[in-house]
């Protein structure tokens, strides 16, 4: 099992849906989260994408070089940028980051958005462009040149002349629950993202997508996307769940569910379906609760509980086949070291190395009397 985090750049605060309590997205800020989990243990940091972020290889350009081992987890666009162009920016980051890249291949599921960003191709054409795009770049970065004329695509003599570190080259991850997007998935992808569903629906989509890539003669392996709200009790849990939509009104619920019904994402759609804008039934099975969903797009959910309650949820979807879990928490900087020195030991964790040591998951506390490690097991106190 390996653990990531998040990188904020929309935006990040104590609530949502609110400016109580916000706070602005810096450089300064970022760093310290990204120096935090670097330093903490996480394997990776996911870099959103969208209008209303920071751009994504920008950053990631800006904060590799303020961190040691930690991955970024940094968004191609088919369509919004050429493949030729998105290898060589694949290739030059995984150099300057001495093999730290991991690729999260976006296809976008807002039209009004992607309208702004001069893509008005429908759903299902857009992932076949997303194909011929993923065609492409894999082809370069193995470092063939490519001549094709596709439906979408037209390149000629296009090269990447410079290679990545990763063979062949950086892995491929992707999230994308229609079936255009699964048929892309078990074509070209090493990662395959659900949002935090039920694990029942999870379950139902990692079997179906295995036989998919089983058909085409590929493997995947699997990763979700998901908050954490995890304290020392269960109640403490659930009461800092209410307190982050303490803030949010029906009117501030409505109008965000009103644009996420405008989009053509299925993974959208089974985000809102979970909770219909309702707040009154959230805990939509045991430790996963939807509020986050209310009023953020995209991933939606939050594993909320004890350390015990959630690891056990986490070793539930390992069990499944999930391999990687994309974490975040409000505000992302307190809850990267809460989530480590909470959740972590409870984990069977993939450690990051570096220069070839096992780094540290969690501090070791205070020395007692100067002289002393302090004991791991917990005591009462009394």
């Amino acid at each position: 099992m390996e653990v990531f985090w998040f990188i904020p750049t929309h935006g990040d605060g104590r609530y949502l849906g609110t400016r109580e309590g916000a706070r602005a997205v810096s450089y300064a800020y970022c760093k310290q989260i990204a120096q935090a989990a670097d330093e903490l243990g996480y394997s990776g940091v996911l870099l959103p994408t969208g209008k209303s972020c920071e751009d994504a290889w920008i950053v990631a350009s800006t904060l590799v070089p303020v961190t040691n081992k930690l991955k970024f987890l940094v968004a191609v666009r088919p369509g919004l940028m050429s493949p030729t162009l998105a290898a060589r920016m694949t290739a030059t980051l995984d150099r300057f980051s001495q093999g730290r890249l991991l690729i999260n291949v976006v296809t976008g599921g807002d039209p009004v958005e992607l309208a702004g960003d001069g893509m008005f191709l429908s759903h299902d054409e857009r992932y076949k462009l997303t194909g011929e795009f993923l065609d492409v770049w894999r082809k370069e970065l193995e470092g063939e040149e490519v001549n094709v004329e596709g439906e979408h695509i037209r390149i000629e003599g296009g090269k990447a002349l410079y290679p990545p570190i990763q063979k062949p080259y950086p892995p491929l991850y992707f999230g994308g629950s229609s079936e255009a997007a699964k048929d892309i998935a078990a074509e070209h992808v090493d990662v395959y993202l659900t949002w935090g569903e039920p694990l029942d629906q999870v379950k139902e989509k990692i079997e179906h997508m295995r036989k998919l890539a089983s058909a085409k003669g590929r493997t995947l392996r699997f990763g979700i996307r998901l908050h954490v709200i995890v304290r020392q009790t269960e109640e403490e849990a659930w009461k800092a769940a209410d307190e982050l939509i303490a803030h949010l009104d029906e009117e501030t619920i409505q109008s965000a569910q009103q644009i996420f019904a405008r989009m053509d994402s299925e993974g959208q759609r089974r985000m809102s379906a979970l909770h219909h804008g309702d707040r009154s039934k959230l805990e939509i099975s045991p430790n996963l609760w939807a509020g986050i969903g209310l009023v953020r797009g995209g991933a939606g959910t939050a594993l909320v509980g004890s350390p015990d309650s959630v690891a056990a949820r986490m070793k539930e979807y390992a069990d499944l086949g999930i391999e990687t879990f994309i974490l975040s928490g409000y505000p992302h900087l307190e809850e990267a070291y809460r989530t480590a020195e909470l959740l972590f030991p409870k984990l069977p964790l993939k450690k990051p190395e570096e220069n070839g040591n096992p780094s540290f998951i969690s501090p070791f506390g205070e020395m007692i009397a100067n002289n002393e490690i302090p004991d791991a097991r917990v005591k009462s106190g009394k």
